[in-house]
């Protein structure tokens, strides 16, 4: 059982969809709650998780970054009445979580936001094949 003071999961994650707009977006936290007129003290907490964000506030914050409110829940962690929907197939899998775990993390915007600069298809590939590389001489090395 979870204690009083951790938050709670999905409070959590879209916390973590703010932010990652956000950061996507190039926003520091104090512009993002000029924008919403709230301290960034605040956007700290709803981007933690430790508060909980509102509707009609959720609302107001998918407009400042552009993106559907629907935005923030993508991957959000399956409740219990949900999971009878997952075992046939509606989640959306493992892939969903590497997604956010990636773009959780300052090196994973950088890569996103330099990978999407690459116009070439196959500079593109390229790029993939020498990332699969080191990643596979990483799980290769003796520990």
């Amino acid at each position: 059982m979870k204690s009083p003071k951790e938050p709670n999961p999905v409070d959590k994650h879209v916390g973590s969809r703010v932010r990652m707009r956000r950061v996507l977006l190039g926003m520091s936290q104090e512009r993002l709650g000029d924008a919403l007129d709230l301290t960034f003290q605040q956007i700290q907490k709803y981007e933690k998780g430790s508060n909980r964000i509102g509707a009609s506030r959720l609302n107001q914050i998918a407009k400042t970054l552009g993106v559907p409110v629907a935005f923030f829940f993508e991957g959000a962690p399956a409740d219990a009445q949900f999971d009878a929907m997952a075992a046939v197939g509606f989640a959306e899998g493992e892939q969903a979580s590497y997604t956010l775990d990636l773009m959780a993390t300052p090196e994973g915007l950088q890569l996103a936001k330099a990978f999407m600069r690459i116009g070439d298809p196959k500079r593109r590939r390229m790029l993939i094949a020498m990332a699969n590389t080191l990643a596979d001489e990483e799980t290769s090395k003796p520990s």
